[in-house]
């Protein structure tokens, strides 16, 4: 799997870009601010229709233009599409591929994986339960795509619910209509659940493996946390317990004007030898942790389809240790890796590694 070349007009501070990249790897060398991750927030575009950095898409159209442009020809296995994406500011975005317009960013199935690894995603462990929620739906979906059309509908229908919460009408009416949302959310946030709990269950294995392999002994375990008891249960079980529980929770849920039951509140928890890592883990603990995260995320989509992901690794070479840069190092050979630095210096490991060099500057780049 990678992509063989990317074209930007008008992306952020790129005004017009074409470049060929290495099937192997590729790296960009730059001082902040010239366009570096811009480059590796196209490519995740390509893969999932949506930034990894902002969820306003005029943001990333050149602030003296009206629209923006992303192009990207992608390999995997003997299959070949052509990624397009069009963004202006007064319109939702518009996707092709190989020419065919989709209705919706959601609908969106590139064929392109990608795992993506930065300073940024310390705010794994460091922020709320939100940010791991996410982190959560961008892996399961690229792994498995109908976990993404389950999350799309649950969050429409819990809009819904939501919105007659806060309605003018009677509460005896609400509480008659909650019945019909009631019911469509536990079938779908069901299978949300199952799918969470089945993803952090494997991530836990193979972060964990990573991770002692990194530290010579720390232990990482990542545990799934939600409101609707699952623990034991079937699929029938978890879908009545869930319905009880959102039932229960009825009267306070008109008081708030919210669901406060359901996977919408669920939060991932990461443990270093059993202590909370949010609370207690060092800076490089932290980096630790979300390397081995992110590798463990790597190693199942391989598993899952057959073929390795896209690696974007942004600025992290210099924020890591000799021993976890030689790990990562380690990894590559089998994927395709598009990193970036502010120094080929701080890629000392790389300089035998059959490689594409790239110099950036202000949106410009030179081989």
């Amino acid at each position: 799997m990678n992509v063989e070349n990317i074209r930007l007009i008008n992306f952020r501070n790129y005004k017009s870009l074409n470049i060929e990249l290495n099937e192997k790897m590729n790296i960009f060398i730059g001082k902040n601010a010239q366009g570096k991750t811009n480059l590796l927030e196209s490519i995740y575009m390509c893969a999932t229709g949506k930034s990894f950095r902002t969820n306003r898409d005029k943001e990333i159209i050149n602030l003296s233009k009206g629209e923006a442009y992303i192009g990207a020809n992608i390999k995997t296995g003997r299959t070949q599409k052509f990624i397009e994406i069009k963004m202006e500011r007064d319109k939702p975005k518009r996707i092709r591929v190989n020419k065919i317009e989709l209705k919706s960013f959601k609908e969106l199935y590139s064929g392109l994986n990608v795992v993506v690894f930065s300073p940024d995603d310390l705010r794994l462990i460091k922020e709320g339960p939100f940010e791991r929620r996410n982190f959560l739906d961008m892996s399961i979906s690229q792994i498995k795509p109908v976990y993404k059309h389950n999350i799309n509908r649950y969050n429409k229908i819990l809009f819904q619910r939501n919105n007659l919460l806060k309605s003018n009408k009677s509460k005896s009416n609400i509480i008659n209509l909650l019945e019909i949302f009631d019911l469509q959310l536990v079938k779908v946030g069901t299978d949300i659940i199952i799918s969470r709990n089945d993803f952090i269950e494997e991530l836990s294995k193979k972060s964990y493996e990573i991770h002692s392999a990194l530290t010579l002994g720390e232990e990482l375990k990542l545990n799934y946390i939600s409101n609707v008891n699952f623990k034991g249960k079937n699929k029938n079980d978890i879908e009545n317990y869930f319905l009880e529980k959102l039932k229960a929770n009825a009267n306070k849920d008109l008081i708030t004007g919210t669901t406060e039951v359901g996977p919408h509140r669920d939060d991932m928890e990461i443990k270093i030898n059993d202590i909370t890592a949010r609370n207690f883990a060092s800076q490089g603990q932290q980096r630790t942790i979300v390397l081995s995260i992110k590798l463990s995320e790597v190693e199942m989509i391989k598993a899952e389809k057959g073929v390795y992901p896209v690696l974007l690794l942004d600025d992290v070479f210099s924020e890591l240790d000799k021993q976890r840069r030689k790990y990562l190092v380690q990894s590559f050979n089998e994927m395709q890796t598009i990193i970036t630095a502010t120094d080929i210096m701080d890629l000392t490991e790389l300089e035998k590694e059959n490689k594409t060099v790239f110099y950036i500057e202000d949106g410009k780049v030179l081989q």
